[in-house]
C-alpha cells in the first residue's frame, strides 16, 4: 500500500481552501533578505542596503492587501493601488517579447567558449542590462538555460551592487538552478526562504523541486514539498502529481503508483495521458506489460488520447520481456489510431526483434521505417545485415536480402564494421557465391579495414578447395601471411588435403613445409 502520509497529503491537498502567506513589514523584508547567507558573503563591506531598498522597489501594503496579509511589491517608477489590466494581445505581445530577449541572451552566452562565459557579467554591465529587475531576471533565466548555473548564483549573490531586490521570479530560478546542480538540499531552503519574507512560490517552482527530488529517488524529500505546500494553501496541479507517480515507479513502488493513480482519478484533479504513461511505464519495466496494457485501455475508455510514449513505453516493455512479435500488432493500433510512430518506436522494435531472432519481421519493420522517412543508422544497419546473414544459412530465401542489405550500405556510403564485413563473406561462401566472397576479401584489405578474421579466411580456402580452385586458396594463405598474421592449422590442413586429392604431392609438400617454418604442425601430410 502507498504511504499514508502521501495519500493522506493528496486527499488534504485536493480541497484544501488556498491559504494566505503571511506578510512581512518592509524593515523585516529588507533584513531577512540581506541577513541571508548569500548576501552575508558577497556584501559585507557594502554600504548599499539602504540605496537598495530606496532605488529598488517601493514596498508598501494596500488597504486592500492588509486585510488579507499579502505583500505587494511595486516598482518605484510607478506607483499604483490596483493592478493594470492588460489586453490578451498585450499580454502575449509582452511575453513573446520576453521570450526573444531571452533568448537573444542565451545565444550570445552560448557562443562563447565555455573558459571565457564569466566574462560576459561585466559586458552585461556595461550594457546596463541590470538597471531593472526584470533584465536582471531575464540574464539569470539566460544563464539558467545556457548551463551555466554557478553564474547565474554568483550573479544572484551580488544582486544587492545592482540596487535591486528580488522577487519571487528571482527565486524561482534559483531553486531552478540548484536543482540543475542537484544541490536539492540548497533549493529546499532557498523555497523556504522565500516563503519566510513574504512570497508564495507557483506551483511550476514546487513542481520543480518536487519532481528533482523524485529522479534522485528521494521519494520522501518530494513528500515533504508536497506536505509544504498544502501548509501553505498552494494546491498541486496534476503535473506535480505526474512528477510522484513517476518517483514511486523509479524506486520500484508501482503497487502504491497505481493506487496513488486511482486516488487522483476519484478526485477534483483528474489524471491525464501523461499520468497513465508514468505508471504503465513503471509494470513495463518490472515484466508487468499486460497490465500496462491494461491501463492503456482504461485511458481510451476515459476518453484520452494515447501519445507515442504511451506506446513507445508498450514497445520497451515487450520487447524487453522477448515478447516483440506483440509490438507488431501494437504498431498497427498505434496507426490506426492516428498516433504515428516516430524513431524510438521503429528502433525499439526493430532492435527487439533482432535480440530474439525475429528477423524476417525485423525486415519488415525496417523497410516500413524506411518507407516512413527515417534514416537508419550505421550500427542498426549493421545489426540488420549481421542478423540476415546468419539466418540465411539455415533460410536460402534471405541471402538476397542480405546482399541487397550489403549493397545498399556501400552504396550510400554507411559505415560496415570488420565484423559485419566478414560475416557477409562468410555467408556468401555458405551459398556458394566464392568469386563475390573472394573480391570482397580483398577488397577488405585494400580499403583499409583490419584484417579479416581467421574463421573469414578458413570459409574462404575451403571454398576455394571444395571447387578445386587449389591455386586461389594458395593466394589466399599468401594475404594472410603479407597481413603478418599466422595462418590457422585449419587453412594448413584444407590446402594439403586438396593437393593430396589432386595427385599435386610437390605442392602439399611446399605447403606442409611453410607451416613448420611459422611453428604450424598441421594434421595433414603429403602423401602420393
Amino acid at each position: 500500500m502507498i504511504c499514508n502520509s502521501l495519500l493522506s497529503q493528496f486527499t488534504n491537498l485536493s480541497f484544501m481552501p488556498c491559504q494566505p502567506v503571511f506578510s512581512l513589514h518592509p524593515s523585516s523584508l529588507r533584513s531577512s533578505i540581506f541577513s541571508s547567507p548569500c548576501f552575508v558573503r558577497n556584501n559585507r563591506n557594502k554600504t548599499q542596503q539602504d540605496k537598495l531598498v530606496l532605488h529598488a522597489t517601493t514596498i508598501s501594503f494596500s488597504a486592500r492587501n492588509q486585510s488579507e496579509g499579502t505583500l505587494s511589491i511595486v516598482p518605484n517608477v510607478v506607483s499604483v493601488d490596483r493592478p493594470i489590466k492588460e489586453e490578451p494581445n498585450s499580454m502575449e505581445f509582452h511575453r513573446r517579447n520576453a521570450r526573444l530577449r531571452v533568448q537573444n541572451l542565451v545565444d550570445r552566452i552560448r557562443g562563447l567558449p565555455i573558459s571565457e562565459r564569466i566574462r560576459i557579467i561585466p559586458v552585461f554591465e556595461r550594457e546596463q542590462a541590470f538597471q531593472n529587475l526584470s533584465g536582471f531576471n531575464d540574464v539569470l533565466l539566460a544563464l539558467f538555460i545556457a548551463d551555466e548555473p554557478d553564474l547565474a548564483l554568483n550573479l544572484f549573490c551580488n544582486i544587492s551592487s545592482y540596487s535591486l531586490m528580488p522577487d519571487s521570479w528571482t527565486f524561482s530560478i534559483i531553486i531552478k538552478c540548484h536543482c540543475k546542480k542537484n544541490d536539492l538540499d540548497e533549493a529546499k531552503r532557498v523555497l523556504e526562504n522565500m516563503v519566510e519574507i513574504g512570497f508564495l512560490p507557483s506551483v511550476a517552482t514546487f513542481t520543480v523541486l518536487i519532481n528533482s527530488f523524485c529522479r534522485k529517488g528521494k521519494l520522501q524529500k518530494a513528500i515533504e514539498i508536497l506536505e509544504f505546500m498544502g501548509r501553505i494553501g498552494c494546491k498541486a496541479n496534476v503535473q506535480t502529481y505526474n512528477c510522484l507517480l513517476k518517483g514511486l515507479c523509479y524506486v520500484g513502488r508501482v503497487e502504491d503508483a497505481y493506487e496513488f493513480l486511482m486516488k487522483i482519478n476519484k478526485s477534483s484533479v483528474k489524471p491525464d495521458i501523461y499520468s497513465f504513461t508514468a505508471v504503465m511505464d513503471g509494470f513495463c519495466k518490472v515484466g508487468r506489460s499486460d497490465e500496462a496494457m491494461e491501463l492503456l485501455d482504461e485511458a481510451l475508455e476515459m476518453g484520452m488520447t494515447p501519445n507515442v510514449v504511451s506506446f513507445n513505453t508498450l514497445f520497451n516493455g515487450y520487447c524487453k520481456e522477448g515478447r516483440p512479435i506483440e509490438g507488431i500488432s501494437l504498431l498497427k493500433n498505434m496507426k490506426e489510431r492516428n498516433c504515428m510512430p516516430d524513431y524510438i518506436s521503429y528502433s525499439t522494435l526493430l532492435h527487439g526483434l533482432l535480440k530474439w531472432g525475429k528477423i524476417q519481421a525485423a525486415l519488415g519493420v525496417y523497410r516500413e521505417m524506411v518507407e516512413a522517412g527515417f534514416e537508419v543508422g550505421e550500427r542498426m544497419m549493421n545489426t540488420i545485415l549481421r542478423g540476415v546473414c546468419r539466418r540465411s544459412w539455415k533460410e536460402e530465401g534471405l541471402l538476397k536480402d542480405a546482399h541487397e542489405l550489403f549493397e545498399k550500405m556501400r552504396n550510400e556510403g554507411c559505415a560496415i564494421y570488420p565484423n559485419t564485413y566478414g560475416l557477409v563473406i562468410q555467408t556468401l561462401c555458405v551459398a556458394k557465391e566464392v568469386d563475390k566472397a573472394l573480391m570482397y576479401v580483398n577488397e577488405m584489405v585494400r580499403i583499409g579495414y583490419s584484417t579479416p578474421r581467421m574463421i573469414t579466411f578458413n570459409c574462404v580456402i575451403r571454398s576455394l578447395c571444395g571447387e578445386g580452385r587449389v591455386d586461389e586458396a594458395v593466394s589466399v594463405l599468401i594475404l594472410i601471411c603479407e597481413e603478418r598474421r599466422i595462418p590457422s592449422r585449419i587453412c594448413y590442413n584444407l590446402l594439403i588435403h586438396e593437393f593430396n586429392r589432386l595427385g599435386r604431392w610437390l605442392g602439399s609438400c611446399t605447403v606442409y613445409g611453410a607451416a613448420l617454418k611459422r611453428g604450424v604442425i598441421p594434421h595433414k601430410r603429403p602423401s602420393k
